[in-house]
């Protein structure tokens, strides 16, 4: 089943991604996008990426549900232990994904249309551009269900807002909304959801018109001068990620997620 729809138009390639309720990824969708990405550095039509989520929400980042179940299967397959490795499902899906977007020569812009969370919002940093509707959201999440950042949002999201307010948001869990997103440059313009197709097309035909490969050139330039331990901090999250999928608190968040409660930390 596809959860990702192509459209390439005059150099500007569009991947929406469509898996209801909530655009949640699951290994399947992160292997599309991988695909579709992959197929865009090659391809010398595409100038330009957009990313952008079905109906009203962005992203709600991994699908939990999913998690659970490949945990469930772990440890019907390796009976007494927790098989389910966090840092291997990481180097499969979001590690490569993000690394894909910084270094793909071409720009990508996210266009947020809703609600973006987890590991949705560690590519939605990825992005080179991101343009947001006024109805937008952006929660990093992974506390809530007793995990560290990972997605490359450790990195990308103190960058564009600075460590204090990233700590801040990652410890409490609480949603930055779309004008301080904007004000505090996690954002590079905000508009309303009904004009935001529209206008990151314009965007993004503009910059199809424009010289491609010297933004490339571009994207490798701030990549060393600002991002150039991206890849070892995207192994650190694995490593760091692995320890907290199996301690308690990430057990306890996972059950009252599935449960619709509070989680209960001890």
């Amino acid at each position: 089943m596809a959860f990702l729809h192509t459209d390439l138009n005059n150099g500007v390639l569009q991947l929406t991604i469509d898996r209801p309720k909530a655009n949640a990824f699951n290994l399947e969708l992160v292997g599309e996008l991988q695909m579709a990405m992959k197929q865009a550095a090659k391809d010398a039509q595409t100038r330009v990426v957009v990313l952008t989520g079905a109906g009203k929400v962005f992203g709600a980042g991994q699908d939990i549900e999913e998690i659970f179940s490949l945990a469930n299967q772990a440890s019907e397959d390796y009976p007494g232990s927790e098989a389910l490795s966090f840092r291997e499902h990481l180097l499969k899906t979001y590690n490569p994904l993000v690394l894909q977007i910084r270094q793909i020569e071409k720009p990508v812009i996210a266009a947020i249309n809703g609600p973006c969370a987890g590991a949705s919002l560690g590519i939605a940093l990825a992005c080179d551009l991101r343009i947001a509707a006024d109805t937008a959201r952006f929660v990093v999440g992974f506390g809530g269900i007793g995990l560290a950042p990972d997605s490359g949002v450790s990195l990308l999201l103190p960058a564009l807002i600075g460590l204090g307010r990233a700590l801040e948001f990652s410890f409490s869990n609480q949603p930055i909304l779309a004008n301080k997103a904007l004000e505090w440059g996690l954002v590079n313009r905000l508009v309303s959801l009904e004009n935001l197709a529209q206008e990151t097309q314009s965007i993004a035909q503009e910059l199809a018109k424009g010289p491609t490969a010297v933004f490339g050139l571009a994207k490798r330039a701030f990549n060393k001068a600002m991002l150039p331990n991206l890849e070892e901090v995207l192994e650190y999250e694995s490593y760091i990620q692995e320890v907290a999928g199996h301690r308690p608190e990430h057990k306890e968040g996972v059950a009252a997620f599935l449960e619709k409660r509070q989680p209960i930390f001890h």
